[in-house]
């Protein structure tokens, strides 16, 4: 059997992580799916002609999905699903604005997925992030490794190219790192970030790596002031690509991602940013970071934070 990846919404975000995995060519197939008689389709035509330009051999496959359910079952044996389906964000909106119209179209889609791939791996993306993650465990009943969320590896990637842009060196040359939440909780960790192998609280005076978190917390509404209708896609797409491509190969990479918490860094019972080692099984385990006493007491206010908004969200 080949691997089967499918990504749920064909949007901008859904489609550029469509593209991207084709691209990879480590799926037989990708399917993609919308609302939107007809478009997935339409982007799937395209993509497969754009195979024999960038030499893949991955199959696209489009299919439009009805409020019942309908045109799910071209997910079957779905190695991972990919849920980025629900609205982006306005100008001016936060993520947690999305909140009760996006739990709704995720907890169908999060149906309709432990329907037709029940041994499939979630990897959620729908804002907001942390909330929309644990509402997709719920609503799929499947076992919590099974479902994470994408968030850390945007925030990261953001964070490192902020840093490299300022001091003007390779993005390569800098690791940075974010745990906490997707949005106001978010927990930068200057003290694991490096640039060329040095502390970057070395290399970079203690104000402007203050500057660069402000920006890198509000690294999405950013990109959404300026485009003025929908949110970024570019990065996003390229940071749920290869957590995808984690779980499609197995290969144990460690990468900040939103999972499931019990007991690691003192935290218990909360879908948190940490990071994980990722395998065929979703997260094969939460990797402990030694953080100093300022992150470590961010990272639990953000936990605490995100709780509060995820107890809600079981009855939405």
């Amino acid at each position: 059997m080949g691997k089967k990846v499918t990504v749920v919404g064909a949007g901008f975000y859904g489609s550029t992580t469509a593209q991207r995995l084709a691209e990879y060519d480590v799926f037989d197939t990708v399917v993609i799916t919308d609302i939107v008689e007809g478009k997935p389709a339409g982007l799937a035509l395209d993509l497969n002609q754009s195979r024999p330009v960038e030499g893949f051999e991955t199959t696209i496959v489009g299919v439009t999905t009805g409020p019942n359910g309908e045109g799910y079952e071209a997910i079957e044996g779905s190695d991972v699903v990919v849920i980025t389906a629900g609205l982006p964000r306005k100008p001016g909106m936060s993520r947690m604005d999305l909140l009760e119209t996006n739990a709704k179209i995720v907890r169908q889609v999060a149906e309709n997925v432990a329907k037709y791939a029940p041994n499939a791996v979630v990897i959620v993306v729908s804002n907001p992030l942390d909330e929309m993650t644990a509402l997709a465990q719920l609503a799929t009943q499947f076992p919590k490794n099974r479902v994470l969320g994408q968030a850390g590896m945007l925030d990261t990637a953001r964070f490192t190219n902020f840093v490299a842009e300022a001091l003007s060196v390779p993005v390569k040359s800098v690791r940075t790192l974010t745990l906490g939440s997707h949005g106001d909780t978010m927990v930068p960790v200057p003290s694991k970030s490096t640039v060329n192998g040095k502390p970057l609280r070395d290399v970079m005076p203690a104000e402007q790596i203050e500057e660069l978190v402000v920006k890198t917390r509000n690294g999405g509404a950013e990109v959404v002031a300026l485009l003025k209708t929908g949110s970024a896609y570019y990065a996003p797409s390229a940071a749920a690509a290869r957590m995808a491509k984690a779980v499609a190969e197995d290969s144990g990479d460690v990468m900040p991602v939103c999972a499931w918490v019990d007991g690691e860094y003192g935290i218990s019972g909360v879908y948190l940013g940490v990071e994980a080692e990722i395998g065929a099984q979703g997260v094969k385990r939460v990797v402990e970071t030694d953080l100093d006493a300022d992150e470590m007491a961010a990272l639990k206010e953000a936990a605490e934070a995100v709780r509060a908004k995820q107890a809600d969200i079981s009855s939405l």
